[in-house]
């Protein structure tokens, strides 16, 4: 039964991303925008009917992605102000959600003992993103409270990323992989997508955008999954 549901589901979702992708390109940019925005929710419900252990924080996550992915479809009935804080600040909950679902799976300690040069580089890289990020929404951002909103969603951003790098180094197990190429896939979707909105509007740009962010909720469901059975070579 749950099998029946979830495929019907999957054939659905697949078609509304063909409609998007045909719309994207068609230059039909609402309704890309529409179907843009029922994706994730469809994947979210997918994972609900799935016959298999529901996670509390994974479940948070996608009800915050989602709700956030459908406001778009109320943009223009709700003041302007409303929409940004709350669909923002329900994509920062989503990121912070799984941030503490990887953290809660490290050992700190060991994290320190045995990666002090990857914490540097990391460190490092998430600084440069961030700085890149917010050179190029800068000009459209001004120092108001939206320039920290967006200061503060491009570090849960990144601080997902390096805590699912570095749980992958320390688990190095295929649960951690998916979460880490989850992770990665929805950092360079959202890269791509701020190029989208605020350097160049080419339909190829949104398309590979919201193609990795399916990418993303695809490694991240896949990870609920599994377990991390596999034994830590820095654990004894």
């Amino acid at each position: 039964m749950f099998m029946n549901k979830s495929k019907v589901l999957v054939g659905i979702i697949l078609l509304v991303y063909l409609a998007f992708i045909v719309s994207q390109f068609s230059n039909h940019h609402y309704l890309a925008t529409v179907f843009d925005a029922l994706i994730l929710p469809l994947i979210t419900i997918t994972y609900f009917i799935g016959d298999h252990k529901k996670q509390v924080l994974f479940i948070v996550f996608l009800l915050a992605y989602s709700i956030s992915d459908l406001m778009v479809l109320i943009v223009d009935h709700i003041p302007y102000e409303l929409y940004y804080y709350i669909g923002n600040g329900l994509y920062i909950l989503a990121y912070l959600t799984l941030l503490v679902k990887v953290l809660k799976s490290l050992s700190f300690l060991e994290i320190i003992k045995n990666f002090k040069l990857h914490l540097i580089v990391l460190i490092g890289l998430n600084v440069y993103i961030a700085y890149v990020l917010q050179v190029i929404v800068n000009p459209y951002v001004s120092m108001t409270n939206e320039y920290f909103v967006e200061i503060i969603y491009n570090v849960s951003m990144l601080l997902l990323l390096s805590a699912s790098l570095l749980a992958y180094f320390y688990k190095d197990n295929k649960k951690s992989l998916f979460m880490f190429l989850g992770s990665l896939s929805i950092v360079f979707s959202e890269v791509i997508g701020v190029a989208y909105m605020y350097v160049a509007q080419q339909n190829l740009l949104n398309f590979i955008s919201t193609t990795l962010t399916i990418l993303a909720f695809y490694f991240f469901c896949k990870q609920t999954k599994l377990s991390n059975e596999e034994v830590n070579q820095f654990v004894g």
